[in-house]
């Protein structure tokens, strides 16, 4: 019998992000097949603490997981001779190999880069994306940059320093026009975004931002509403079903994303045959453009003109049963727990 391989899910970190990656992770852990994976929970509390995690899954998804006495401090070698980990308990240390990491961490410490980097200085493979399309996708400014010299439109957009002042902010804004977002330049899960109406709006919104990022993107409103498209590959590409964000009001906001309050997600898109294949293609040369591996979730607006313009990539979307990405793969007739080994299987192979 083939021999299981050890898949260290890490879940958890420095970010604001944290309780959503534990429902994620939880459900990755549940979704992986047994007979050719054996996960190895490794949970990072908020403060960064590591710990390799012996407990139940309902103890992830609960953020109980690090009250008990099923977890143990846990070290990475930096040997790319012996990809391990070291699990102290007591006065004992013990080794466990580990054949690939699967990052279920969203936003800044885990979805950036800075994880991916650590386990491919390692030589550990890294489910998903890799350290540069982690870093770039965290940034929207340099990702809309790139896309946009692969020939994709993108939102016109400025920077701002954090400390340059509200003078240098109201200047770009009028520039750009209102309405507009303001938003960190690097943050995950729509924390820090406003949408500005208005000139005297805009102080309040600058300092929100200011909060999660040294600098600051100011980015015109686009028309109409937001499609994503889940994307699956390295060389040769699997995509999901089109899905669409209807909004009664406002924009998709960290409260939106998790309650649904005011908003519906189709999937499939309710939006022409012809015009969800222009939306996957576009979704393809972005992927490729960032240099995207493994998996990651394209999302796009889609003006009353039919035209495509890019939003943004996120590297490790979220993954319950209940998330868009699993829900495009699923309406494309891919179950999580296959697209759980397929992600792992194409980490391992790369």
């Amino acid at each position: 019998m083939k021999e299981k391989l050890n898949i260290a899910v890490l879940f958890g970190g420095c970010s604001p992000e944290y309780e959503v990656s534990l429902q994620s992770a939880a459900a990755v852990i549940r979704h992986m097949d047994r007979e050719r994976f054996l996960p190895v929970p490794m949970g990072i509390t908020r403060q960064g603490d590591w710990y390799c995690f012996g407990g139940s899954i309902e103890e992830i998804a609960a953020d109980t997981w690090h009250l008990g006495e099923t977890r143990f401090p846990v070290a990475i070698s930096p040997d790319r001779t012996k990809p391990t980990l070291y699990q102290c308990a007591g006065n004992h240390i013990t080794e466990l190999h580990v054949d690939a990491a699967f990052p279920v961490l969203h936003g800044k410490n885990g979805e950036d880069g800075t994880v991916q980097g650590l386990f491919e200085l390692m030589g550990i493979p890294v489910v998903g994306c890799g350290t540069l399309a982690s870093a770039l996708c965290m940034d929207k400014y340099r990702a809309h940059q790139i896309v946009q010299a692969a020939g994709i439109e993108a939102p016109r957009a400025l920077v701002l320093e954090r400390d340059a002042g509200m003078e240098s902010a109201h200047a770009l804004a009028e520039q750009l026009g209102y309405p507009l977002f303001v938003k960190p330049v690097r943050a995950g899960s729509s924390f820090g975004i406003t949408k500005v109406a208005d000139r005297k709006s805009l102080p309040a919104a600058v300092a929100r931002a200011g909060q999660y990022d040294r600098e600051i993107i100011l980015e015109e409103a686009i028309p109409g509403f937001e499609v994503g498209c889940a994307v699956m590959g390295n060389d040769s590409l699997t995509v999901g079903e089109v899905d669409e964000i209807e909004l009664a009001e406002g924009f998709f906001d960290y409260t939106e994303k998790y309650t649904l309050k005011t908003s519906a997600i189709h999937t499939p898109a309710r939006i022409p045959a012809a015009t969800a294949r222009r939306v996957k293609d576009t979704a393809q040369t972005i992927y490729r453009a960032l240099g995207c591996g493994g998996f990651a979730r394209v999302d796009m607006f889609l003006t009353p003109e039919g035209k495509i313009v890019f939003n943004e990539v996120n590297t490790i979307p979220g993954f319950t049963e209940h998330s868009r990405f699993p829900g495009m793969m699923k309406a494309a007739g891919l179950e999580l727990g296959l697209v759980v080994s397929q992600v792992i299987g194409l980490a391992v192979e790369k």
